[in-house]
Order: structure tokens, then C-alpha cells, then sequence
């Protein structure tokens, strides 16, 4: 089964954030080092993007870690057809137009959850179901990930 990894936990795996996030994504991806995991593109850009300004690290520090995660997992790519779904999504459900194109792409990209805290634990859209991995319980789904 294929995980999507959304921006946030990006984020707090770079070590910002309050440290109870960073430890437990940290502590998170390592328990998911053996599963099938993609970072959609969108979410690179935006992790350069925190990188750079709220996290105060220089361009090149971020290109490095942005690099780091393109070297690490699978990227998966926007095109006009994700766009196009995204948008489907926003009309019929409100998502904010950039969580739409994550969550869109992910579904493109054959992903089955999409590892957020940013949309509604339990959303469903094209066979991915949102999950924040930093809440109790864990997701059933979530559970056969970890090892």
C-alpha cells in the first residue's frame, strides 16, 4: 500500500516545529522506512517555502533538505489533469485549492493514504483516505504500514 506524505510532516521531520510533532514524525518515519512512501511535488515546494522563511534557513540550506527528500522517496508530479481533479475537488467539497492538488496528485500517483494534519482524518477521494499519523488512534490502515 502506498503513503503520501503531505507538507507538515516534512516539516516537522526537518526539526521544526513543537517538539512533541518533530519526535513523533521523526519516530514515525522511521517505523514506515519499509513502506511504499511519495512526497508530491506541491509539498516540496512549500516545504522549501517554511524552509526559507518561518524555519530561517538559507536557500541553500532548504535546496539541501528539499533535495534530501527528492533523493529519499518517490516524487510525484502536478500536471494539468491533477489540476483539473483538484479543482473537481474544491467544487464539490471546499478543500482549499492546494490541499486539493496534494490530496489529487496522491491519488494519481496510486497512493492509498495521504499522511496529514491538514484535511479531515477520514476524507476520502479517489481511493485516498486522508490520516493524520500524529493522532490517537492510529488509523487501521496506518497500523499495517508500521513495522
Amino acid at each position: 500500500m502506498r503513503a503520501a506524505l503531505d507538507t507538515n510532516l516534512l516539516v516537522y521531520a526537518e526539526g521544526f516545529g513543537d517538539d512533541a510533532r518533530v519526535n513523533a514524525t521523526r519516530q514515525l518515519l522511521t517505523r514506515l522506512s519499509d513502506a511504499d512512501l511519495v512526497v508530491p511535488l506541491q509539498c516540496l515546494g512549500e516545504l522549501f517555502r517554511v524552509l526559507t522563511g518561518k524555519a530561517g534557513r538559507s536557500a541553500q540550506q532548504a535546496q539541501e533538505a528539499v533535495l534530501g527528500w527528492m533523493d529519499a522517496y518517490p516524487v510525484l508530479e502536478s500536471n494539468a489533469s491533477a489540476w483539473r481533479g483538484a479543482m473537481d475537488l474544491c467544487v464539490a467539497h471546499q478543500v482549499a485549492s492546494w490541499d486539493a492538488l496534494v490530496l489529487n496528485v496522491a491519488a494519481e500517483g496510486g497512493a492509498r493514504l495521504l499522511l496529514t494534519e491538514d484535511l479531515n482524518p477520514g476524507f476520502s477521494w479517489r481511493g485516498v483516505q486522508v490520516v493524520n499519523p500524529l493522532k490517537a488512534p492510529t488509523d487501521p490502515l496506518l497500523t499495517q504500514l508500521l513495522r
